[in-house]
């Protein structure tokens, strides 16, 4: 009996190491990640002993800026299902290089999407949406019909991105969906993040090897949940009769600000002793509040999130504490 074939493109970032968890523990599916050969692999050391061990995890190595190498990938799995993650996804490197966010994060979504369509038409196909597609907010909070005003080039790649998914929906009758998710965190995010470089900071100032943090606009809020409780919503999008898209979040904003004063509490320290305003670190267009209405997720997909802010910031703490004192880094 051939049995469900699920593809992860960005398998070794935080997002896609967290869907390959849930996926290996909550269905019996043979798993494929893709990844190009120089990606990163902590987030995945736990998924590599896996694929290494002969389970259910394979991996393939294949390029978001290669057409060739994609189609050969959905060509080779023909894939059940297609979780498409991989992207430049941090905003701030956005401005620095609008050109390599643009390209890879539009043509490696269209590259998947025009693989799918010749190679493998039956495969469910989500799309990584974002809420930097709303941008600068007409209303909030925001729904799928909230219009998007995107002030990034990462966030204008994902409007382009979402348009392509419901273009291929609607033309060629893929089963495509788009999941516009919210700020979504983990102890696994990368560094250069905002989250992470607050929890890893409080953590190197506790052991005494930094001084400060050093951080731009702390007044913005955003519509913060733990990863964990996202992936399922993405497993749960793929698995209706018919596809649509869902805005996913907590609906409920914080600031920077509050996210460094939990994170500083949870060591007994004050934030407002280290944190150093730069103003180089200032976005020269800046998205002030996200805020989810995730009431359409709630009523057809039954899902709602269950790790609290306050439980991400000490769980993402308490694992930099942890990895500090075991690396001194």
């Amino acid at each position: 009996m051939r049995k469900t074939k699920a593809l992860i493109t960005g398998i070794t970032g935080m997002v896609g190491s967290h869907l390959a968890d849930f996926l290996l523990s909550e269905t019996d599916w043979d798993i494929y990640g893709m990844c190009r050969w120089r990606s990163p692999l902590d987030n995945v050391s736990h998924l590599l002993q896996l694929a290494n061990s002969g389970s259910r995890l394979n991996f393939l190595t294949a390029d978001l800026n290669d057409y060739i190498s994609l189609m050969n990938v959905v060509e080779k799995v023909k894939p059940d299902f297609v979780y498409h993650l991989a992207a430049q996804s941090y905003v701030s490197y956005s401005f620095q290089d609008e050109f390599s966010t643009l390209n890879t994060n539009i043509n490696g979504t269209h590259y998947v999407l025009s693989a799918i369509k010749d190679f493998s038409p039956k495969s469910k196909f989500y799309f990584a949406a974002s809420s930097e597609m709303f941008g600068k907010v007409r209303s909030s909070p925001q729904n799928e019909e909230t219009p998007f005003y995107p002030r990034s080039a990462y966030g204008i790649s994902k409007v382009t991105g979402f348009e392509l998914t419901r273009n291929y929906r609607e033309a060629y009758k893929l089963y495509a969906a788009s999941g516009i998710l919210f700020n979504h965190e983990s102890p696994r995010r990368g560094f250069e993040f905002v989250t992470r470089k607050i929890s890893h900071g409080v953590a190197r100032i506790k052991f005494g090897l930094q001084s400060n943090i050093k951080l731009g606009n702390i007044d913005a809020k955003r519509d913060w949940g733990h990863a964990k409780d996202y992936v399922k919503a993405m497993w749960l999008m793929l698995q209706q009769k018919k596809p649509s898209d869902y805005v996913i979040g907590t609906g409920k904003m914080h600031s920077v600000k509050e996210f460094a004063k939990l994170a500083f509490n949870h060591i007994g320290l004050d934030y407002r002793k280290y944190i150093v305003i730069k103003k180089n670190l200032l976005r020269p267009s800046e998205v002030e509040t996200l805020q989810a209405d995730y009431t359409k997720a709630k009523k057809e997909l039954k899902w709602e999130p269950d790790v609290s802010f306050e439980k991400l910031v000490k769980d993402m703490v308490e694992s930099d504490i942890n990895f500090v004192s075991k690396s001194g880094y």
